[in-house]
């Protein structure tokens, strides 16, 4: 996509003194959502005894939050490209600091599910404009692959930081100091941000149809809430009416792209067997992998009784492998090939997810730790390459809308893997045979069965115990067992789609 630049441009983007500054403040904006995408998780058993939420409200408090980034991101990626990436991603970080305040003094279940929505908002503006940026600050396909890198390897960083910073708080300080923690970095990159970014967009973007917008809301979030349901309550006619919802208003959506003169989204980018092939490697890398992601810190926790803090050290080694192989992908992927780096990287991740299920309860940390650090450089160098792929296979004005349907991969795959993947281990766990006086929520989950044996005799609880943990782990292997064949699967799939795509070279 050389072509489409101007040559007084390239030299600019390649001369211009502040780009690694300015790329300082962008890879803030990803820690930011990356942190707070983690420390939630952690944070949920304290918020359930403080708010004490019903079951159904402590789900949106967990769900909203992705519902709505979903379903703004390909908007909000769009408005970028109109209104100018600058001034998104400085209004957004500036909101996304100011709904962390009420995130972390809310009061009740309804002002909490209400907080995290409004933070979904914020953060749907954070991670297209990034990338974006990168593409207009970084014209030079070298240092592009490099900026790249640095930004994949701080969200990575950036979920071990969540949960070791998280558990940190949540040992010393009340729930709320999880929150808290955004304002300092948001007040940094708003600050730095204003003086070092350049402010880009579309300069004939046309008009910003608020019908795809409220189409691509609806569709997504119907989507995702049914996935979802479906996971956990079966094929109900509600949720098989949600499903339909979503699936009309995203045909509604992909229609009008279609026949819009200016659309928020250019559909005809799918018809690039790069950009095509690579969203569809993250979508299913993502699923594939979100399982271990959202059952890991129960097991390190609950199976083997390690703290917050510690649960949260135990992770580390996937982000020290990601930050790794990030920096160096770009490098990797323009020696040997796109496909290779890209297909090598997640069978790599298929076979260390097939290694977890020899996880037992007594299991020593080095196999857990060599498969985590697997897991991170295999993801580093997939998720890095598909990324460069993706975003030097558009027009530079298109970057913001482009990148925002990289993201949206993304989210749709975590939701998809942790509904699909949850609903293995949750059939495989619900199914376990306690001691007598077992009671029904022990069912539910393991840690409500954890819960439940403080309130049992010593001996009846250890045999609770037992069993929960048990099934627990017979499901986390059969859900590891499915990541590994989908990410197989995907190594297989990304090396015929991704065949002869090339990374772009320096003049």
């Amino acid at each position: 996509m050389t072509s489409t630049l101007q040559p007084a441009a390239t030299t600019e983007a390649v001369t211009r003194p502040g780009r690694w500054l300015a790329l300082s403040v962008l890879v803030l904006a990803v820690l930011l959502v990356a942190v707070d995408a983690t420390v939630l998780g952690l944070a949920t058993p304290y918020i359930s005894e403080d708010l004490n939420p019903s079951g159904t409200q402590l789900l949106w408090i967990g769900d909203v939050y992705s519902f709505v980034i979903a379903g703004l991101l390909v908007s909000m990626g769009s408005l970028g490209d109109r209104i100018g990436r600058k001034r998104i991603l400085l209004g957004g970080a500036t909101a996304f600091g100011a709904i962390s305040v009420l995130n972390a003094y809310a009061t009740t279940p309804e002002l909490m599910i209400l907080a995290r929505a409004l933070l979904g908002v914020a953060g749907a503006t954070l991670m297209p404009a990034t990338l974006a940026l990168i593409r207009n600050l970084f014209h030079d396909p070298r240092e592009r692959s490099l900026a790249v890198g640095i930004w994949g390897a701080t969200a990575s960083a950036g979920t071990a930081v969540g949960p070791i910073a998280g558990g940190f708080l949540l040992e010393h300080f009340w729930w709320g100091s999880v929150f808290l923690i955004n304002l300092p970095v948001m007040a940094v990159l708003v600050l730095v941000g204003i003086r070092t970014l350049p402010e880009s967009r579309n300069p004939n973007p046309g008009p910003w149809d608020l019908i795809s917008v409220v189409l691509s809301l609806v569709g997504m979030i119907a989507v995702v809430y049914a996935v979802k349901e479906a996971a956990t309550h079966g094929f109900t006619w509600p949720v098989l009416g949600t499903a339909l919802l979503g699936a009309t208003a995203l045909c509604g959506f992909v229609h009008r792209q279609l026949t819009l003169p200016a659309p928020l989204l250019d559909m005809r980018l799918f018809r690039r067997r790069g950009f095509s092939g690579a969203v569809l490697a993250d979508l299913l890398t993502v699923l594939g992998m979100s399982g271990l992601v959202f059952f890991l810190s129960q097991y390190l926790q609950l199976v083997q009784g390690r703290r917050p803090f510690e649960a949260g050290l135990a992770e580390l080694p996937a982000a020290v492998g990601a930050v790794a192989a990030g920096l160096i992908a770009g490098r990797a992927a323009r020696r040997f090939s796109v496909r290779a780096v890209v297909s090598g990287g997640l069978a790599a991740v298929g076979l260390a997810l097939a290694a977890l299920t020899a996880l037992g309860g007594s299991t020593g940390y080095p196999l857990l730790g060599a498969a985590l650090l697997v897991v991170g450089i295999g993801a580093g160098f997939s998720f890095t390459v598909t990324a460069d792929v993706i975003l030097s296979s558009v027009p530079k004005d298109q970057a913001g809308a482009a990148s925002a349907v990289s993201e949206t991969a993304y989210e749709l795959g975590a939701a998809l893997g942790i509904a699909l993947l949850g609903s293995i281990v949750t059939g495989a766990y619900r199914g376990f045979t306690g001691p007598a006086g077992t009671p029904a929520q022990a069912h539910e989950s393991l840690g409500a069965a954890v819960q439940a044996a403080t309130e049992m005799p010593p001996h009846t609880a250890e045999a609770l115990l037992n069993a929960s943990r048990d099934a627990f782990l017979h499901g986390l292997h059969l859900a590891s067992g499915a990541g590994a064949a989908v990410l197989l699967g995907t190594a297989l799939v990304a090396w015929f789609l991704l065949k002869g795509q090339k990374l772009e070279s320096a003049g």
